[in-house]
């Protein structure tokens, strides 16, 4: 077991009688990356050292007590995708969904917003990558319905939304805006007028709930901001911010463990 002590929800230990599972909202910190990626680094796609990254992911495939670490290829879509037994290569896709035990599924992310989701009682568990485009095109509502065409029921899953960038640190342009007015009419009171001229301050995580609670499964806020909290969090906007050459990427994971 390593030393990482991840952010955990105690919604997914309510289920006494259902498969357990171990999960994590992982932060930054644990691993063994250096400078800008220090150091818990889970991206493949940063020019952080492919070993330490692949070390890294070992610390938390260890921490979960899982047999592999299955992540996708995230592309900001709304595609959902079972991994079976047999499969090993990742899937481009933002959503993932699995009912093998000792298999974790992970979510990269770096201000976009990490979902877990599990129903226990079936024992089927699924992941979302859900940046805004992914979020208004479907893929809370995708991944759910993956989940429940392998035995999921929507009335038992819990969905824990993670650590992504708050109201107060997501800036919009005027083009985003009138976007989420055509599809969205209802969720105009999740922007609020930002300081720039035509711009607004939108609630991200807020419309990913939204969405949650429109694929009519319960869920969870955590409500931790990526962007202001920089010692526990990479942030893809605060090192846009900095003119910074590149960032690392935070995973959040859960895995089906053997009933006891």
């Amino acid at each position: 077991m390593s030393q990482l002590s991840p952010i955990t929800a105690p919604a997914f230990a309510q289920n006494s009688d259902g498969q357990p599972l171990s999960h994590g909202f992982f932060t930054r910190q644990g691993g063994v990356s250096q400078g800008l990626y220090q150091s818990l680094n889970v991206g493949q796609g940063s020019d952080d050292r492919p070993e330490n990254v692949a070390e890294n992911r070992a610390l938390i495939c260890a921490h979960l007590q899982a047999e592999r670490l299955m992540t996708a290829y995230q592309i900001h879509s709304p595609r959902a995708v079972y991994i079976g037994a047999n499969d090993t290569q990742a899937p481009e896709a933002d959503a993932l969904v699995t009912d093998q035990i000792g298999l974790a599924l992970g979510v990269l992310s770096a201000d976009c917003v990490p979902v877990l989701l599990a129903d226990q009682t079936a024992g089927v568990i699924g992941t979302a990558h859900a940046g805004w485009r992914g979020a208004h095109d479907g893929v809370i509502e995708n991944v759910v319905a993956l989940m429940c065409t392998h035995g999921a029921q929507r009335q038992n899953i819990t969905a824990i939304v993670g650590p992504a960038i708050s109201q107060a640190a997501y800036e919009v342009g005027p083009e985003f805006s009138r976007q989420f007015a055509n599809t969205y009419p209802d969720d105009q009171d999740l922007f609020i007028a930002a300081r720039k001229p035509d711009h607004a301050m939108f609630d991200l995580t807020g419309f990913v709930m939204r969405q949650v609670a429109r694929a009519e499964v319960s869920g969870v806020l955590l409500d931790i901001c990526t962007y202001q909290n920089e010692a526990d969090f990479f942030s893809y906007r605060r090192t846009t911010h900095r003119n910074e050459a590149d960032y690392g990427r935070q995973l959040s994971a859960l895995c089906l463990q053997p009933r006891r």
